[in-house]
């Protein structure tokens, strides 16, 4: 089984890497694909950083983790990034393994706007993570939920801290951090 686990990645941080260990483990998946959106249909001119920037970033993220994989083939489609063309791809290149689609709650929340999201499940298992305490709603598309440990890291409380001059040290991977000191990520507040 390939997990599929999309999302912004503005930036990645050790949340992302977190719940991506416990799913995989908990589903024995042969590997997790991170797949970076060129621009998140319901995000859209809202990412704070490019496709290519918050790429590297995910790359660098993802280095030593032999069982994590990036997954590039939104950021060669235009915008925006619909989940089921990734699936279709994939499905197309992997005909004989199964794909799982790993979802947070609040992607959840949404999962019915989602362009075609009917076809979801004939193309993947749609499988829900949970933080202790976090609703996950009902939808019949949803085959599973699993509960992954509450990390209190967001991507927009990162940006928060580097905006204002702070450490992101221990919220992203040293490689990370030094990839947006670098090339001066963030620094105007939101």
């Amino acid at each position: 089984m390939i997990g599929v686990f999309g999302g912004s990645f503005d930036p990645v941080h050790h949340g992302h890497l977190i719940v991506g260990q416990v799913a995989s483990e908990t589903l024995g998946l042969e590997s997790l694909q991170f797949v970076p959106a060129r621009e998140q249909p319901f995000k859209r001119g809202q990412h704070r950083s490019s496709p290519e920037h918050r790429t590297a970033m995910l790359s660098l993220a993802l280095t030593g983790y032999p069982n994590f994989g990036l997954e590039r083939s939104e950021l060669a489609r235009p915008a925006p990034s619909y989940t089921i063309d990734t699936l279709d791809d994939l499905s197309r290149r992997h005909p004989r393994t199964a794909l799982v689609l790993l979802l947070g709650a609040d992607a959840a929340a949404e999962l019915s706007l989602w362009h075609q999201a009917e076809r979801l499940p004939q193309l993947a298992r749609v499988v829900v993570f949970a933080r202790a305490g976090s609703a996950v709603p009902a939808n019949p598309l949803i085959s599973q939920v699993i509960r992954v440990p509450a990390v209190d890291i967001s991507a927009t409380e990162i940006r928060r801290r580097v905006s204002q001059g702070l450490s992101v040290r221990y919220w992203v991977p040293d490689a990370v951090a030094e990839y947006i000191a670098r090339h001066q990520l963030y620094l105007e507040a939101e």
